[in-house]
C-alpha cells in the first residue's frame, strides 16, 4: 500500500480488496470492510455513507499492519477482536476458537427440540467446551426461559466467555465454570440433572491437524481443535458421563466433522443408556451434529 495520493474509504476498500484477492484471503471485500470498519470504529454500512472520507496518517498507520497480517492468513476475527454468531457479537482472541456458521446448526436444532418437546418450558442446559461462550449465549438469548451452565478447561477462554456473557446481558441465566468437562459440576450446589447437554468439542483427528489451513492451525488454539486419534475422543468421554447428568428423555447434541457421521453414530450406539441416535445435517447437506436421547 503505497503512501502516494489521498486515501479515501472508497480507494482503500478497492485497493485492499484487490490485494486480498491476489493473496487468496477468504471473502476479500468483506475482509477489507471489517478491517477498515474496525480501524474507524464504524459499522460496515457507514463505510458506504462515508465513501469519500479521507483517512488520517494515524489511521493508515493502524490499518496497514492489519492488512499485512491478514494477507499472511491471520484470521480477520482475531485482528478485529470480534466475531458474529447467531446474530450476536462476541469478543474473541487467539485463546478461543472463532465461532463458525456450521455450529449454528446445533443451536437451531436445540431451539427446535425445545419448542416441540413437552416438559421443556424452562430447560436446564449444560454446554461443555464453551470457548467464547457462543453456544451458551445463543441458546440463552433465543430461549428466554433457559438456564445454562457452561464449562471450559482453559482459564483464558473462561475469562473471554464470562466477558461475552456479561456484555450480552445474560449473566443471570448463564454460569461459566472453569474445569474439564463435567468436573466443575462436582463443586456446584444445584446437582439436578440437565434437560440438554450440548458441545462443540475438538473433533479434528490429530494426524489431520497439520493439513488444516494456516489460518486455523497457526492461529486457533490447538486444544480446541485436536480430537485425538479418530477425532471423537472427547465425544466418547461426554457420552460416557452424560447419562448421570441427564434427565430421562434428555438429549445430547454434539458437533462433529462433515465426514464423521457414520463413525459417530456407531460410537454413540455403544452406550446402552442412549437411544434414538441420529446425525443432523447443516445447510450444505453435510453431517454436522450427533444427537441421542437418554433412555
Amino acid at each position: 500500500m503505497a503512501d502516494g495520493g489521498t486515501w479515501t474509504v472508497r480507494r482503500l476498500l478497492e485497493w485492499t480488496t484487490g490485494y486480498f484477492t491476489r493473496k487468496n484471503v477468504d471473502q476479500p471485500r468483506l475482509a477489507a470492510e471489517l478491517l477498515l470498519g474496525h480501524v474507524l470504529n464504524y459499522p460496515r454500512i457507514k463505510l458506504y455513507t462515508d465513501y469519500e472520507r479521507v483517512l488520517t496518517d494515524a489511521q493508515l498507520a493502524v490499518f496497514r499492519p492489519l492488512v499485512q497480517r491478514a494477507a499472511e492468513d491471520e484470521p480477520i476475527a482475531y485482528l478485529t477482536g470480534r466475531a458474529h454468531f447467531f446474530n450476536l457479537e462476541f469478543d474473541v482472541t487467539r485463546d478461543v476458537l472463532i465461532p463458525r456458521p456450521d455450529t449454528e446448526t446445533l443451536v437451531e436444532n436445540v431451539m427446535q427440540f425445545v419448542r416441540n418437546q413437552a416438559g421443556m418450558e424452562a430447560p436446564r442446559v449444560l454446554d461443555l467446551c464453551t470457548g467464547s461462550g457462543c453456544i451458551a449465549a445463543a441458546v440463552a438469548h433465543h430461549i428466554k426461559s433457559a438456564v445454562v451452565t457452561a464449562t471450559e478447561i482453559s482459564p483464558a477462554a473462561v475469562a473471554i466467555a464470562r466477558k461475552n456473557i456479561d456484555r450480552l446481558g445474560l449473566t443471570g441465566r448463564v454460569l461459566i465454570e472453569e474445569g474439564d468437562l463435567f468436573e466443575p459440576l462436582n463443586h456446584m450446589v444445584d446437582v439436578r440433572p440437565f434437560d440438554l447437554i450440548l458441545s462443540n468439542p475438538p473433533y479434528i483427528p490429530t494426524a489431520q491437524i497439520e493439513a488444516l489451513d494456516r489460518s486455523v492451525k497457526d492461529y486457533e488454539p490447538l486444544q480446541a481443535l485436536d480430537g485425538g486419534l479418530d477425532g471423537l475422543v472427547i465425544h466418547r468421554r461426554i457420552l460416557d458421563q452424560s447419562p448421570d447428568r441427564l434427565v430421562p428423555g434428555g438429549r445430547v447434541f454434539l458437533e462433529i466433522a462433515f465426514d464423521q457421521g457414520e463413525l459417530a453414530t456407531k460410537v454413540a450406539q455403544e452406550y446402552p443408556a442412549f437411544e434414538d441416535v441420529r446425525v443432523l445435517k447443516d445447510y450444505g447437506g453435510r453431517d454436522r451434529v450427533l444427537t441421542a436421547r437418554r433412555k
